[in-house]
């Protein structure tokens, strides 16, 4: 497995790694335990040495899980996790918190989760209008110099908070979403990045699975699947962007590659500070996944791929409403 360095911190990961949420949290029902521990040891069997995680995943189950799976190689592995809700399990209401009060209540809770002695990655899962971000990244920094964390990070942050945070604590990455139907981070936030020396961690590169062309307007969505509820998976975007699976069928088929490996290629190329991390409960998906390594687009492949998505509108909001409100830049 290739490696590849987050910006300018010290913090080398696999090229791609593994987003555990899914194997307890979003996609309908989570996988049993035992499967999910081996899913995990597998990818690190296959080289993959950063795994994504959150309090909210489950809630709280998902890091249990990664701190179980992971314990036996817990000094060969980057395990990443995110402070930022206010999570009540009973009733799932969520909303945002990141007082430092609460940070440090969350990382000590994260510690026992996930059964170690710090935090590879310590992100804000989402920015809170209510605590200056320089107050935040004070608390990160505390707990950097205690020894409880070791890189802060920053989730779906937009570039004037990333520029106020790194200003007191460097943030060794944002995590945002990105792929072939998502591109918005270029514009303003890849310059701030590449400036500041912040790596790229793309969450969703297969476009929550609808890129890999396993989803059309025919798939039935549980309504306890979080993809139900998104304006782009109602069947109307569906059918909709199902010209821009066939697009990316087309390329791929081209390159003789799949289409989750086109897309994880085309992230991968983008930059050499970014590090996806694509999720999956199957074991095929995940060798699939990780295939995309050994996948080299050259620079007139990405010509031609840019030019090729111009052609292609996406349909459909990538959140509803009321989730867009807790995506403060």
């Amino acid at each position: 497995m290739q490696k590849r360095r987050l910006g300018t911190s010290s913090l080398e990961v696999s090229a791609i790694g593994l987003g555990c949420m899914g194997l307890s949290h979003a996609y309908g029902r989570p996988v049993d335990r035992k499967d999910g521990i081996a899913l995990i040891r597998a990818a690190v069997d296959r080289g993959v040495t950063f795994f994504d995680t959150a309090e909210v995943y489950g809630p709280f189950t998902n890091e249990e899980l990664v701190g179980e799976a992971l314990a036996p190689v817990r000094d060969r592995v980057v395990i990443a996790t995110k402070f930022g809700f206010v999570v009540d399990p009973k009733s799932e209401q969520r909303g945002l918190n990141s007082r430092p009060d609460h940070i440090r209540e969350v990382a000590e809770a994260c510690l026992k989760r996930l059964n170690t002695d710090r935090i590879d990655l310590f992100y804000q899962h989402r920015i809170d209008p209510q605590v200056p971000i320089e107050e935040v990244a004070g608390t990160v920094k505390d707990l950097i110099r205690e020894g409880k964390v070791k890189h802060f990070g920053l989730s779906e942050a937009g570039a004037d908070n990333i520029r106020r945070a790194h200003a007191v604590q460097p943030v060794a990455a944002l995590q945002s979403e990105y792929s072939l139907w998502w591109r918005e981070p270029e514009t303003e936030v890849f310059p701030v990045l590449a400036e500041l020396g912040i790596g790229f961690v793309p969450f969703s590169p297969l476009g929550r699975g609808f890129l890999t062309g396993a989803i059309d307007e025919n798939t039935k969505i549980e309504s306890s699947d979080f993809r139900a509820g998104l304006p782009r998976f109602s069947p109307e975007a569906r059918k909709a962007n199902q010209a821009l699976v066939e697009l990316i069928g087309r390329l791929a088929d081209g390159k003789g590659i799949t289409r989750a490996q086109l897309a994880l290629a085309w992230v991968l190329a983008r930059k050499p500070w970014i590090v996806p991390i694509p999720g999956t409960t199957k074991l095929h998906r995940l060798e699939e996944n990780l295939g995309a390594v050994d996948v080299e687009l050259n620079a007139a492949d990405l010509r031609e791929i840019d030019r090729a998505l111009s052609e292609v509108t996406v349909q459909g909001a990538r959140y509803p409403e009321h989730l867009r409100k807790l995506a403060a830049k």
